[in-house]
């Protein structure tokens, strides 16, 4: 959708920001360890393990935190997680699609109900809103990968789908199976990029007022400071005036 790599920034200058650094580890961590218990320990022949230590690596997680949570995979103590993931209405009939790492789920669909409902929103039932949504791989690159034109070629070259440049850098889109072949092919042509994920990109936008994109942000803000919840995706839109007031809050 057109302008949401601006809305990307502006969630990850605000997670930096807010986020404890030890609790984004521990996300992060958790992840790697899943990753690496349902595959290969060896991120080379494990696509989710390979693209959750490059998330990692992007947020500056240390080689040796990486390293143990891949090996902890490996004992038998090693939790039991499950990928779970709700879907609710936020303030202003907001669609707002929310990913959990569990091993309790009681508690986490409690939490996520409660969390809902005390800051203006309804949790809904499975496929509520996800048809406003489209599940893709994104695929991001600093300035420096080169110019526009250069990385359009080569990511389209890649089999990816899209390109979008800003002054940040280039995302490139990719359809949810060619996440891991795309950004292997990028490598070898733009070297290796910051970061290469799953996201959800709506279809269906709503938008909201400075007053309601602030509340809405205050859900989400809560939501994904539950240890149990990995990502948390609207489909709002808003202006680039209420978007830079709140980045710059």
């Amino acid at each position: 959708m057109a302008g949401h790599s601006k809305w990307a920034n502006i969630q990850h200058r605000k997670g930096k920001q807010d986020k404890l650094r030890s609790k984004l580890f521990s996300k992060l961590s958790k992840e790697i360890t899943v990753a690496a218990k349902m595959g290969d320990p060896d991120p080379d022949k494990n696509p989710r393990l390979r693209l959750a230590v490059k998330e990692a690596r992007s947020s500056s997680m240390p080689r040796d935190v990486i390293e143990r949570a891949i090996k902890k995979s490996q004992g038998g103590d090693a939790e039991t997680y499950e990928n779970i993931r709700y879907e609710g209405y936020g303030p202003g009939g907001i669609a707002v699609i929310v990913e959990a790492l569990t091993d309790n789920r009681n508690r986490t669909a409690s939490n996520v109900r409660s969390t809902f409902t005390k800051n203006g929103g309804n949790l809904g039932e499975t496929n509520s809103v996800a048809f406003q949504f489209e599940r893709k791989g994104e695929i991001f690159y600093k300035l420096a990968a080169g110019d526009a034109d250069t990385v359009m070629m080569a990511a389209l070259d890649a089999g990816a789908e899209d390109v979008e440049s800003d002054e940040e850098g280039h995302w490139i889109t990719t359809g949810e199976d060619d996440l891991g072949t795309v950004s292997a092919a990028l490598e070898g042509s733009l070297g290796e990029s910051e970061t290469a994920k799953f996201v959800w990109r709506p279809t269906v936008t709503t938008s909201a007022d400075g007053e309601t994109f602030e509340k809405l942000m205050k859900l989400v803000d809560v939501l994904e400071d539950d240890d149990d919840v990995q990502t948390v995706t609207t489909n709002v839109e808003t202006s680039d005036e209420v978007m830079a007031a709140y980045a710059d809050s």
